[in-house]
């Protein structure tokens, strides 16, 4: 008996209360309990469904993109799987950049000149060694669609020393270590301009992977399926995420393919309840990019999506107190 039952019943012995008024107090003690236990299982449910929050670029939002500081940042806003794009340069090295160029947004020179949009593709990647590359900054200028991003000096990070950086920030704080969703960026017909072949990319990817030892944390997602169909075929084991920003019908995704992803990965406005219930019924978890606002979150909380990639991972914040 609980040390609840144990006092009503000495208070029962002592005609404190009367037998109807003991088993009423009973009655009540076990109600409670049982809701108790309830609620505990409930929590437990939802602790077992981990909601996927994924840093895109970072947080692309309030620090510069695909930097280490806008790595750790999101780190400290408790994001879940840091997002990022991967390039390749002339010495096959893995760089951490959206574009296989230096974007005009938030690119300067190493002399610190702004690069004109007409020329950007003119700084290409693929045709230069890292030790270029890393002379650039592309953390001081002011980006003209996020204007709210910190201004630091940043230059684009090798992958290897991207999780370097982050696996010693986590383990200094005694952090959550985070999932790395890793996004193959190729070009469309840009083979051997822009980037390699897919087979060379992924390798040099899981190269990285397998020395970091990684395995088990990574994602690898692209919007070009000859990437993640060469990795199903060579790393079977490794988790993918097939990427999507066209209205397209997901049955006849997932049979170009050839294979069942781990995730698919719409553009956020593609979403409904009835392309949610698609993927979890062939067992696919959905995570949406690029949600960034409270009201968005919210609503594709509601239909059951498994995650979101966010420019703004602080609105998770806005969501939990509003819960």
């Amino acid at each position: 008996m609980t040390k609840i039952g144990v006092i009503i019943e000495d208070q029962l012995m002592n005609k404190i209360i009367s037998p109807n008024h003991y088993w009423e107090q009973i009655y009540t003690m076990k109600k409670q309990l049982f809701l108790i236990a309830l609620l505990t299982i409930s929590i437990a449910a939802v602790a077992q469904k981990k909601f996927d929050v994924q840093g895109h670029r970072g947080a692309r939002g309030i620090m510069p993109e695909n930097t280490i500081p806008g790595m750790l940042k999101a780190i400290d806003l408790g994001v879940t799987t840091l997002e990022m794009d991967i390039v390749i340069s002339k010495d096959r090295k893995a760089v951490v950049s959206q574009e296989p160029y230096f974007n005009h947004e938030f690119s300067l020179t190493p002399a610190g000149k702004p690069i004109a949009l007409k020329d950007e593709k003119k700084f290409n990647i693929f045709k230069m060694d890292y030790e270029e590359i890393k002379k650039f900054d592309v953390g001081s200028k002011v980006h003209s669609r996020f204007p709210g991003q910190q201004k630091v000096k940043a230059y684009k990070p090798l992958l290897g020393e991207l999780i370097d950086s982050v696996e010693a920030y986590v383990k200094l704080y005694k952090l959550a270590k985070p999932d790395y969703n890793i996004e193959t960026k190729l070009i469309r017909k840009g083979d051997g301009e822009f980037q390699p072949s897919p087979e060379e990319y992924v390798e040099i990817i899981m190269d990285i992977v397998k020395q970091k030892k990684l395995e088990k944390r990574v994602i690898i997602q692209s919007f070009d399926m000859r990437t993640l169909q060469y990795l199903h075929q060579k790393y079977p084991k490794i988790r993918t995420s097939l990427g999507i920003d066209e209205k397209e019908d997901f049955e006849n995704n997932i049979k170009d393919l050839g294979f069942k992803p781990t995730i698919y990965s719409p553009y956020a406005v593609l979403v409904g309840k009835n392309l949610v219930d698609k993927c979890h019924a062939m067992g696919v978890k959905i995570i949406p990019w690029t949600v960034n606002s409270v009201k968005d979150i919210e609503y594709l909380m509601g239909l059951g999506v498994d995650g979101i990639i966010t420019d703004y991972p602080n609105l998770m914040g806005q969501i939990n107190k509003g819960n």
